[in-house]
Order: structure tokens, then sequence, then C-alpha cells
């Protein structure tokens, strides 16, 4: 068999992976693997230079109504913004070291936060709208992070500084890494 019909076959099992990704759409877990590359994933900065942030498993990207998974690499020197959301989340450091700071959302505002070291193999939870930043204070290495957030698509509440009133904080939703797949739900006309 080494007719044309063998070749458009053999050429079909080496271009359906390609075929299949063409399918599934960036927002929609149509046509998309089980079991998928982490390289292969769509990484950004969402305009935060020193950040790349990768969706591994998401609610709007991938159906998951329970939990998400991000992989988050921070350059030396670069960190998240102070904030605080409705939702529970764990990290696992994968690389380098950093400083948590993590402050009570029980006050008006946040107030001086509690200094952690963070390091490779640590892991660490925050509690439900308590305010917090991490920032990767390692000079010489990135620091990369898994984080698991519960009840997503996430609803951020950003704060300028420590001392910013909580009513003041700004909510950011869709975040950025959910703005191309979010959907405002239709309104029913009843």
């Amino acid at each position: 068999m080494t007719g044309p019909c063998f070749i458009s076959f053999f050429l079909l099992l080496n271009l359906l992976p390609f075929l299949q990704t063409l399918e599934a759409s960036h927002c929609s877990i149509k046509g998309l693997p089980l079991v998928r590359n982490i390289a292969d994933l769509p990484q950004d900065n969402y305009g935060r230079g020193g950040l790349s942030h990768i969706t591994v498993a998401g609610s709007l990207l991938h159906g998951l109504k329970e939990v998400e998974v991000w992989l988050q690499t921070f350059a030396p020197g670069s960190r998240t913004p102070i904030h605080r959301h409705s939702c529970e989340e764990v990290f696992v450091v994968l690389k380098g070291s950093g400083t948590l700071y993590l402050a009570s959302s029980s006050n008006k505002y946040p107030g001086k936060p509690e200094e952690h070291f963070i390091f490779s193999n640590s892991t660490f939870h925050i509690p439900v709208n308590d305010v917090h930043q991490v920032w990767n204070t390692n000079e010489h290495e990135d620091l990369q992070m898994l984080v698991i957030i519960s009840r997503p698509p996430i609803k951020v509440f950003i704060y300028e500084d420590w001392l910013m009133p909580h009513t003041a904080a700004k909510l950011k939703f869709p975040y950025y890494w959910d703005e191309q797949c979010f959907q405002v739900p239709q309104k029913d006309e009843l």
C-alpha cells in the first residue's frame, strides 16, 4: 500500500493533533486533549512586566466549577498587586524564594502586613478575603509557583497601598486572564 491513499492516511495521522488544536478555541474545551503539555498552554504577562501566567486548568477555559490551577513565574523584583478575593488560595513554591505579605481583612483597612519568607518546596494558603501580596525578593532567580484557587472565576479587589480602606479597593472582574473568555450571562426577558 504505497499509493495516494496511504500517503493521505499517513498525512492525516500526522496532522490530527494540529487539527484538534484548530478545532479547540481558546475559550472552549471542545477538541482539547485530556492530557496536555504545560509548555503548549498559552502564557502571557497581561501587561505586568516580570510575570508569566499560565492557566493550567480553569473555569472559563476548561469548564471547571470548583477550582482553578495556575502556573505563575515572577522575575526578580516582580510582584502581585496588593489584593484580596473571596476565595481560598493555595500556593506551592516550585522554585525560587520571596516574601508573602499578609494582612487580615477584619479591620477597616489592611494595615501593616505580616512578612513570611517563602522558598522552594514550601506551601502556604491565603484565607478568604485576607489582603496579600507575593513578591519575588530574590535578586538572582525566578519565583515559580503553582496556585490553586476555589470558586472561580476570580473577583479581585486591588489596593493602592496597605492603608487603603477595604471599601475603596477597586474590583477587577473579570480578571486579566479571564477577560477573553468571560461572557456576560444572557438576561432572561421574562
